[in-house]
């Protein structure tokens, strides 16, 4: 570590002075990756902050950011935390309702939005009297815009003129923060489908980021390519705060379905990504070899059973037997290298978390020479509480804890962890911080797991009932399947989508209304499977799915769904006697159907 710190403002102050001329921040400008220095990015930032403070934002006052990742998104959050204010984190693929209720429940005075279309998702509600909202600032503006909107630039030269009159130093006022004062709110999905906002102090990311260096070697020399989102606390704490630790550079990628280009465009060392990433890049790399002729064929799949032999030294860093060495090396020059090549061919190690990794997926890559170290955490714990290390990691396990981290299994199997990083409540909500967080400052995470035989975290399963998507969304699947019960011609229905690729459904439906429909429809009814796979019925459906979908976000929304021939109910097993969906028995009875609606 170059420097110390005890806050987020001072790794800013430290990290801007220690590598002043160093690149950091790039974003892609009409096709050209256009760089800022550290030294630019200070002064864009005490600028972006007097002008804050211009508009009134004062210590603890809370400002959100609406974007998709950009080096603005970056520089707000500094100005903001400078100040001692809080940011407010939101996904920018929410929709206003899930927005209205955010800006609401923190009480935020002001925020930032990417463009025209996240903010006219806030001039749909910002006259509401009851928002504590006084204006919008937007980073790219593409046209006119109205009254009480900013734009970033403005706020950035009235920020020029007012560090001329304002009573304080930035210096001083960044410095002025404390370990315990709270750095941010970011809302996170719960089983009732209401959103809870964490609050995390400087110190909880602050002791995360100096744990992780430890078990994570990065300095100047390294790149990063930020693509998952920065409201999520994964992103933040590691491509964004521990990125910048490190001295390096951060590239934000274009998009999602840009990173592949932007990987061999921008040459990362390492990359912080979810499960869903590594899943699609999997499935490209098969489908691109079984095109292949039958000796590349042969090749790549000798090469991959030679990475396989060599894992068990790889993965202690014990050196490899001789023989076995030879073959990697000739492994490595015909098939690794290529591999390496598109995902930059500089890459020292992918970093995984937000969802659990398939363990094949993990062992594939690192017979072919691409590492991935598995983390885990939630936001709750800012967020990693265990990662697997590069020189000793374990596929179908989360690594080990990380310094200053407790964890204990409790005697019902769940995962409890203590340490600097666990979160000091949810906002406004003192009844669902007791429910996780007891006196003596033990965190129940609500997964069930167990430590192996090398002492190796191993989630085995979910306590609470929230999916959380192979992507890393989180998702409360009561509203969905509220929503779909809402239709006549549903009786019951299960969410699932738990470390798949999406969301999707079992709908029952209502067969007695569904009969009236078909016989008008001039349908047969006596074949009740039959009917269920009629292209009229299916259609019905599709519309009753979609009509029910469109006031969640695209994440959330169900993509699939499969009708069941029969009623769930307490003598078949599927409910219990309070009449609620048994989840487990019923993915366990369907598990075959369900696998069905997953393949491509």
């Amino acid at each position: 570590m170059e420097f110390e710190f005890n806050t987020i403002s001072q790794l800013f102050l430290q990290g801007t002075k220690t590598f002043a001329n160093n690149k950091l921040y790039f974003d892609k400008v009409n096709g050209e990756w256009i760089g800022k220095t550290y030294g630019e990015v200070r002064e864009i930032v005490e600028n972006f902050a007097f002008g804050l403070a211009s508009l009134g934002i004062e210590k603890d006052d809370k400002v959100a950011i609406l974007s998709s990742n950009n080096s603005k998104w970056a520089m707000s959050d500094f100005a903001i935390i400078s100040l001692g204010a809080v940011t407010v984190s939101v996904y920018p693929t929410l929709i206003p309702p899930q927005i209205k209720y955010i800006l609401q429940d923190s009480e935020t005075k002001y925020i930032i939005t990417q463009d025209n279309e996240q903010t006219e998702k806030v001039l749909s509600f910002l006259d509401d009297d009851a928002l504590r909202l006084e204006g919008i600032i937007v980073m790219e503006p593409n046209e006119s815009i109205p009254d009480k909107v900013l734009t970033f630039d403005d706020v950035v030269t009235k920020g020029q003129s007012y560090r001329q009159e304002a009573d304080f130093d930035f210096e001083d006022r960044a410095n002025e923060v404390r370990p315990n004062d709270l750095l941010t709110l970011i809302y996170t999905s719960g089983t009732t489908g209401n959103p809870k906002g964490v609050m995390l102090c400087h110190r909880n990311l602050v002791s995360n980021i100096i744990a992780a260096r430890k078990v994570i070697d990065m300095g100047p020399e390294d790149r990063f390519l930020s693509f998952l989102p920065l409201s999520h606390s994964f992103e933040r704490m590691a491509g964004h705060f521990t990125a910048f630790s490190s001295g390096g550079q951060i590239y934000y990628a274009e998009s999602i379905d840009k990173v592949a280009e932007n990987m061999l465009e921008t040459h990362p060392t390492v990359m912080t990504s979810v499960p869903r990433l590594y899943e699609k890049m999997y499935n490209r790399v098969v489908e691109k070899v079984s095109t292949d002729s039958p000796l590349k064929q042969k090749i790549f799949w000798w090469a991959i059973k030679v990475g396989k032999q060599c894992l068990p030294y790889l993965r202690v860093d014990q050196p490899l037997p001789l023989g076995l060495n030879i073959k990697y090396q000739l492994a490595n020059k015909l098939v690794y290298s290529k591999l390496k090549e598109r995902v930059g061919g500089s890459l020292r190690f992918f970093v995984s978390g937000a969802a659990p990794l398939s363990p094949e997926i993990g062992v594939f890559f690192a017979a072919a020479g691409l590492k991935i170290l598995e983390g885990y955490g939630l936001t709750e714990t800012s967020p990693v509480i265990s990662i697997n290390h590069p020189d000793h990691f374990k596929f179908g396990t989360v690594g080990f804890p990380i310094e200053g981290v407790e964890v204990k299994i409790a005697d019902d199997g769940e995962i409890l962890c203590r340490g600097d990083n666990v979160m000091l409540g949810y906002y406004n909500n003192p009844e669902a911080t007791a429910e996780v967080l007891e006196p003596d400052g033990w965190f129940h995470t609500g997964d069930i797991g167990m430590f192996d035989e090398e002492n190796f975290l191993k989630i085995t399963d979910r306590k609470k009932s929230l999916l959380v998507t192979s992507g890393g969304k989180n998702v409360a699947p009561a509203p969905l399947e509220n929503a779909l019960s809402i239709s006549t011609y549903v009786d019951q229905a299960l969410v699932i989508g738990d470390k798949r690729k999406f969301v999707s459904a079992l709908i029952v439906p209502d067969f007695n209304a569904l009969k009236e429909w078909a016989q008008k429809e001039g349908l047969p009814t006596g074949d009740l499977p039959a009917l269920l796979k009629h292209e009229k019925v299916r259609a019905l459906y599709d519309q009753i799915v979609a009509d029910a979908m469109n006031q969640f976000s695209r994440y959330e929304r169900v993509k699939k769904y499969l009708l069941v021939d029969h009623s769930w109910s307490i003598g078949t097993g599927e409910l219990t006697p309070t009449l609620k969906v048994k989840r487990k028995v019923v993915e366990k009875k369907y598990a075959a159907a369900i696998d069905a609606l997953y393949e491509d």
